[in-house]
């Protein structure tokens, strides 16, 4: 008796000619694209974005540094585990990587920022380096006052160590003169509370 089963050796049969007119329609759309491109079809206004500038705020990494926290599934972004951006609305689980992101092109694409330094003219250049002479000079930093600062700092450590010896002696003095006094005993303190003395009654 020959064995049934499901004559599953038929294969699929494509339309040729349906996939052959599917493709060059295709075809001939991405070319009508090209040729729109070239000819300068209005594609809407370019994005024009600022280029990058400093930050005029501290980034903070070391508030939450230590602190335990209760981590559910179902708690907002904000208070998940790891560092919040607030403009992407992501969370990065590390410091050296969230210091990535908001280094990073999307980030700064979402402030409005291009990834391009605005350049300095010779004009500004000249200006700062005015600007920082005038610093040096009047009330700034010199190394004048950088070596003035390490010698005071020097002082301050040498008067501490000082004053930490003294206060080492006073104690030291102040037990010596406890000791000494619990050894010589009153007479007539000893007389009130019945001691005649602890010495032997042996001759």
């Amino acid at each position: 008796m020959a064995a049934a089963g499901v004559d599953n050796t038929s294969r699929r049969k494509w339309d040729k000619e349906e996939f052959a007119k599917r493709a060059r329609e295709r075809e001939e759309e991405e070319e009508e694209e090209e040729a729109g491109r070239h000819r300068g079809k209005p594609r809407g206004p370019p994005v024009q974005r600022k280029p990058l500038k400093n930050r005029d705020y501290e980034v903070d990494l070391t508030s939450r540094l230590g602190k335990t926290q209760v981590v559910t599934p179902v708690a907002p972004l904000s208070q998940q585990a790891g560092y919040f951006c607030s403009v992407c609305e992501c969370v990065v689980k590390d410091s050296a990587n969230y210091l990535d992101h908001i280094n990073g092109k999307k980030h700064q694409r979402a402030l409005g920022m291009s990834m391009r330094v605005e350049r300095a003219s010779l004009q500004q250049v000249q200006e700062r380096f005015e600007s920082l002479k005038r610093k040096k000079t009047v009330g700034g930093f010199t190394e004048e006052d950088f070596d003035n600062r390490i010698q005071k700092q020097r002082e301050e450590e040498e008067e501490l160590k000082k004053s930490k010896r003294e206060k080492k002696k006073e104690k030291k003095r102040g037990k010596e003169e406890r000791d000494e006094s619990t050894d010589v005993v009153d007479p007539d303190m000893a007389a009130m509370m019945g001691f005649g003395g602890f010495s032997s009654s042996k001759k």
